[in-house]
């Protein structure tokens, strides 16, 4: 496993000649490829080598986009200052981009600013809203994404179908029930527009997370459009967090009968059974799962340090740090208890004891990172973790105490929603 990589902006010895159209696709190609970083820096290089090219709006905005889709921050302002540095117009894509790749980043506070800072003529854009919007909800603003909707609806902008789900999600995951519902009741009369599977699925993800399970499988149950696996999953996902293992088990049957083959559905009755201790139900979920080919999708972290992103999973000793590492892990387990931590074992998805899983838990990926960041960084600094996966619940309440314990600021982006960990609180208000 790869620990570290450390990615920068520098032209090649020896350029390859290509069209600058042609370069633009492949720079939009690479964007979009499962690593975007990495295939994409490099022919950014290879450009700004080239004395006969020279890049324009449309081959920053792949560039901008990568650099968001690693949580690259220090990459992502340097692409934003050759844009200003070389007089580029911030049109509609590339301040969109740019908004995206700063809320990717962490940095709202800059996010705001690309937004403020458009022209008149350029703010009344529904893409830039759009944007703006998804951001506010991603780090759990979701009175600033409601208040920036309507404003939109103040200053004639339109909105379109995207702009409902974001707005909706931001909603749902600051807990604004009621206004989520209003905005959904008046699609149609409102704006003209007839609700699709997104907007049911945020719908139900409101009244899930709110505890309303009964009124969320109504809505699935009755809803025009056939409903879509996202729909069922955001049910499942409240089920599990509100222990109703009853509705659960029918929301795993229709995401199986939907899609029979799709591994994650497997992973999420295995988890779910493990939830309830339902040990020879895990058992058999992951005999079938080992059967069919189906693996776990591993959890990891990333921090960056000086422009560097350190990767670790759980339990990683191949860090050139680990023995540091290590030690303070053990120095933040100590103190942890003396803050008056209590392990939340339910997280531990295996049939252990009970002291096996507390020290599973102490092993867990964003640790090692946080574990890193404390030994190698300026006290002073943020800490910035980048998880392709949900965090779990006992690592929201460590990293809490931890912010508290050592003062340092957290900034956490997991698979779908960022956490600002500060003073022993967090920006979701523990409802993410």
């Amino acid at each position: 496993m790869r620990s570290w990589v450390r990615q920068t902006i520098r032209p090649p010895p020896t350029p390859t000649p290509t069209h600058p159209s042609s370069r633009n696709s492949l720079l939009a190609a690479a964007s979009s490829s499962p690593s975007p970083l990495a295939t994409t820096l490099p022919l950014f290089r290879t450009m700004l080598a080239s004395s006969s090219q020279t890049p324009n709006e449309a081959t920053l905005v792949p560039v901008i986009v990568a650099c968001g889709a690693a949580a690259a921050l220090a990459e992502g302002v340097w692409a934003h200052c050759y844009v200003l540095r070389n007089g580029l117009q911030a049109n509609r894509f590339l301040r969109t981009a740019l908004v995206d790749m700063y809320s990717r980043c962490g940095r709202l506070d800059l996010a705001e600013s690309v937004f403020d800072g458009s022209t008149s003529a350029a703010a009344a854009d529904t893409t830039s809203y759009n944007a703006m919007i998804r951001a506010y909800g991603t780090h759990g603003r979701g009175t600033s994404a409601v208040r920036l909707f309507d404003r939109m609806g103040a200053e004639g902008v339109r909105v379109d179908a995207a702009t409902l789900v974001v707005v909706m999600s931001a909603c749902a995951h600051a807990g604004l029930v009621d206004r989520g519902r209003e905005i959904f009741d008046g699609m149609e009369r409102r704006f003209g527009i007839w609700p699709g599977d997104e907007h049911y699925g945020c719908l139900v993800d409101l009244l899930g997370r709110a505890g309303r399970l009964e009124e969320a499988e109504k809505v699935v149950r009755e809803m025009p459009v056939k409903p879509s696996a996202i729909v069922y999953r955001s049910l499942l996902g409240a089920c599990r967090r509100h222990n109703d293992s009853e509705m659960g088990e029918r929301m795993i049957a229709d995401l199986l009968r939907l899609e029979p083959e799709h591994g994650g559905n497997y992973v999420l009755q295995s988890n779910m059974y493990a939830d309830a201790n339902r040990w020879n139900d895990v058992g058999r979920v992951r005999k079938a799962m080992k059967e069919k080919g189906i693996d776990k999708t591993p959890g990891l972290s990333l921090v960056e340090l000086d422009g560097a992103l350190h990767e670790f999973v759980m339990g990683d000793r191949t860090h050139p740090c680990s023995k540091e590492i290590y030690a303070m892990l053990d120095e933040m387990g100590r103190r942890l208890h003396e803050a008056g931590y209590r392990p939340k074992t339910k997280g531990v998805l295996f049939d252990m004891e009970e002291e096996d899983k507390e020290d599973a838990l102490s092993y867990h990926n964003e640790r090692l990172a946080i574990a890193f960041a404390l030994v190698a960084s300026d006290s002073s600094a943020p800490i910035r973790i980048t998880k392709n996966l949900r965090v779990c619940a006992d690592c929201h309440s460590t990293i809490k105490l931890i912010s508290s314990i050592y003062q340092r600021e957290i900034l956490m982006r997991d698979r779908s929603r960022f956490h600002h960990f500060k003073n022993g609180a967090c920006s979701c208000s523990d409802y993410w």
